[in-house]
């Protein structure tokens, strides 16, 4: 089972590199789904993932307050409107298919801009 959960987590490190350059494929659920098998597999890999130059921050930011920064969240919502409008020109003729890929995009949009920001300082927010 060991050896399934780590490929597994390769594998989502594979896709959130992919998604760097494809603005259709998300990238920073596949590293929180790679680092949180990691966890359970290789406390080695996933401290690689949290120390990554690019990937450490947005991931110790989701773990320790479940937040997003507004940088991503402008990134994320920015293309995600891209690759709508990719896909009502281009994509597939079905108007049922166009819309159900829009309410799906909507819905990911609305749980984005929902989560909270990270506290300054990298301390989360004290409850008053």
């Amino acid at each position: 089972m060991r050896i399934l959960l780590l490929l597994i987590a390769w594998l989502a490190v594979g896709l959130g590199i992919i998604g760097i350059f494809l603005p259709v494929l998300p990238t920073t659920p596949f590293m929180i789904l790679a680092a949180a098998l990691f966890a359970r597999t290789s406390p080695r890999f996933e401290q690689w993932l949290i120390d990554h130059p690019r990937y450490g921050k947005p991931l110790t930011d989701w773990r320790r307050e479940g937040a997003i920064a507004r940088k991503a969240k402008i990134a994320s919502i920015s293309l995600m409107t891209a690759s709508y409008g990719i896909v009502w020109f281009a994509g597939p003729q079905s108007l049922a298919l166009r819309i159900a890929i829009g309410i799906i995009l909507l819905c990911c949009a609305v749980f984005v801009l929902t989560r909270s920001e990270p506290a300054p300082g990298g301390t989360p927010p004290t409850e008053k």
